[in-house]
């Protein structure tokens, strides 16, 4: 009878207590830079001319990587991989070109649609340059010379503008889009979801053009542009439409942001409350503004009470444009830091990029890790972040980066190997603290003489590189000659890689 007693009390008890909150799932913030070089933030450079207390705070606050890599030495094939988890070669090398085919193909799987099966609210905000679906009323009409060539190039009345356009952000599990698609590619205009907001009735004049840049050229491609189009207020824009976004989240739903920055890539146009606050000239101003915009998107989440339940990515599409050998020589800023090369190169400049990952709670404040990572993890990360399974055929050559950024136990290197590639005819490996080339340079992006001998690099003759990373970043010592079994290894391994349609370990 006492027995059964204490059961009812224990009953009423257990009834009476409130129920323990149940474990919410993290929001997910990616800010993606672009061309923006490992060297630019102040808190891993320590002589750089560019402060960036925003980015500084936020790796203080979480874990910076030291060796961490994009997938290409260039745009869209990054950005294909980062939202994929597999390699972009595996699909193509190039960018999406003005109104190009999308990068994708159906049933191709994302990470935004990772999140948005699992609950998530998904958007997308800033530079997509994966392709749309475009729709056009006839060929280009528009005919122009740049760069000492004829181009052909779509006129506002060549594109059909009287239905959605299809196959960009919202056909790859995103619920919002706004954007001006890419920063110096038509159409100028904005675009949200499906459409733009206006429709452009006159064409960008490249050889007209009312504004000025503060460092280097323009780089825009002709094409439709809407009336009184202004370049200086996209970022702004972009800015205030991220914060608002940001600012209409509720606590109880979890959200995935993408936000993909037009800066520091060119056109060089910092704001005028940004000229001069740097020791780099027109691009050290631009990338003070890039730090603030980022800084806008963090006080945001704190404001709105969802930075202790929010996870924040931080990185970069690839190295820096060619303008940073001669701002070296001009500033004594050096955007690739001590690496060798620029963006489009397989030297580690094209594609060692800044990546900074924040968990509060989770990654211990102010870490740094010199693991191997590349952006193509993001996608298993994730995955194991939310509990949830990745099908069969997706995130080819992502790895789970838990153990890592959780302090676990683990074997390290994590990565069996890691493959650096921009263009066809070059390809790289890394391996442990070896990195193999196979060509006698892993150059695309022409380094000036006068560069060359500023940072002491020479040309090499032998037909494959090989590289000791620990002991040379700079990429200045080949190690072939002496390591001819190594070449054999991995030149094996990467051409395993090529050929089996993966690279990842799967458990």
């Amino acid at each position: 009878m006492q027995l059964i007693f204490l059961l009812i009390i224990s009953l009423l008890l257990a009834i009476s207590e409130p129920a323990k909150e149940v474990d919410k799932q993290p929001n997910i913030v990616i800010i993606y830079a672009d061309d923006m070089g490992y060297g630019d933030l102040n808190c891993q450079n320590p002589n750089s001319k560019i402060p960036t207390p925003y980015l500084d705070q936020l790796a203080s606050e979480g874990m910076r990587f030291t060796d961490a890599h994009s997938s290409s030495g260039i745009c869209s094939p990054s950005r294909f991989a980062l939202l994929t988890g597999t390699y972009h070669w595996r699909r193509q090398h190039n960018i999406v070109n003005s109104f190009g085919e999308p990068f994708f193909k159906e049933g191709d799987f994302t990470l935004a649609q990772l999140l948005k099966d699992n609950g998530y609210t998904t958007a997308c905000i800033g530079k997509w340059h994966l392709g749309w679906d475009w729709k056009f009323k006839n060929d280009p009409s528009g005919r122009v010379m740049q760069r000492e060539r004829y181009r052909q190039f779509y006129r506002a009345k060549d594109v059909d503008w009287s239905g959605p356009i299809e196959g960009g952000p919202l056909a790859r599990g995103f619920d919002y889009y706004f954007g001006d698609g890419t920063i110096n590619f038509p159409p100028y205009a904005w675009i949200e979801n499906d459409g733009p907001l206006v429709i452009p009735t006159t064409n960008l004049d490249i050889n007209n053009i009312r504004h000025e840049t503060k460092e280097g050229s323009w780089e825009f491609r002709p094409g439709p542009m809407v009336e009184d189009w202004d370049p200086y207020q996209v970022l702004p824009t972009l800015t205030d439409k991220t914060v608002s976004w940001i600012e209409q989240q509720e606590a109880d739903q979890p959200f995935f942001l993408y936000f993909a920055l037009p800066s520091p890539h060119a056109p060089i146009i910092p704001n005028d409350e940004f000229v001069g606050k740097s020791q780099a000239g027109g691009y050290g101003d631009f990338m003070v503004q890039t730090d603030w915009v980022a800084g806008q998107v963090l006080n945001a989440l704190k404001e709105q009470g969802l930075e202790e339940n929010t996870i924040v990515i931080f990185s970069s599409d690839n190295g820096p444009e060619r303008y940073a050998f001669n701002r070296a020589e001009k500033y004594q800023h050096f955007s690739m830091g001590e690496l060798r090369g620029l963006k489009r190169d397989v030297w580690e400049g094209g594609h060692h990029v800044p990546f900074i990952m924040k968990w509060p709670g989770v990654i211990e404040a102010g870490s740094v890790s010199e693991e191997v990572i590349s952006q193509v993890d993001i996608m298993a990360t994730v995955a194991a972040i939310i509990n949830a399974e990745l099908p069969s055929g997706a995130a080819l050559d992502s790895y789970n980066l838990l153990p890592v950024i959780t302090n676990q136990e683990y074997a390290s290197p994590l990565r069996e190997a890691t493959v650096h590639n921009t263009y066809e005819n070059i390809w790289g490996l890394r391996k442990g603290n070896w990195l193999y080339i196979n060509d006698s340079t892993g150059q695309h992006s022409k380094m000036p003489e006068s560069f060359k001998e500023l940072r002491g690099y020479q040309d090499f003759d032998s037909e494959y590189l090989l590289f000791d990373l620990q002991a040379d970043p700079g990429q200045r010592h080949n190690l072939s000659a002496q390591h001819t079994d190594k070449i054999k290894e991995m030149d094996d391994l990467l051409n395993k890689y090529r050929q089996q349609g993966y690279s990842a370990k799967y458990e």
